[in-house]
């Protein structure tokens, strides 16, 4: 699969060393060409969002075309960042797909109230999570349409 014309990268929230080990390699797996950038916690991923601190360095490259968001995450959980990049016009349109352990109706519900993009279930193996990735990066990479960042 090829990168999508616009080059989106794709940024993994997930304090888990493992599952972004994990996505990284199903990314590479399943094809995907598509860049990944990975932050710890919400706290990171706000920085890199607002290109603060160790990120400013990015503030001449172009916001993400999708966050992958882990909801149980330290200093900031999912549920607060998604909160704050929805209600952010800079960021709002930013595709957010939660990628989370929880099978809970209220962290769906809720995330769905805050303005998550997808709710998806973290797959239990690496075949399932590349098939996962690949049907990701084939719906928001190929099949829609996106707004395209302003400069």
């Amino acid at each position: 699969m090829k990168p999508n014309s616009r080059g989106f990268t794709i940024l993994l929230a997930d304090d888990d060393e493992d599952d972004r080990l994990l996505t990284r390699d199903a990314l590479a797996e399943s094809h995907l060409l598509n860049p990944l950038d990975m932050v710890e916690d919400g706290e990171e991923l706000m920085d890199y969002l607002h290109r603060r601190g160790p990120y400013a360095k990015l503030s001449d490259k172009p916001q993400p075309g999708l966050i992958l968001l882990d909801l149980n995450m330290p200093r900031k959980d999912g549920r607060e960042a998604l909160k704050e990049i929805k209600s952010d016009p800079q960021l709002r349109r930013i595709p957010v797909v939660v990628l989370t352990t929880s099978r809970s109706d209220e962290d769906i519900i809720r995330s769905y109230d805050l303005g998550v993009n997808s709710f998806i279930t973290k797959p239990v193996t690496f075949e399932s999570m590349v098939e996962l990735l690949q049907q990701l990066g084939k719906y928001w990479f190929e099949i829609i349409s996106q707004p395209i960042e302003e400069t």
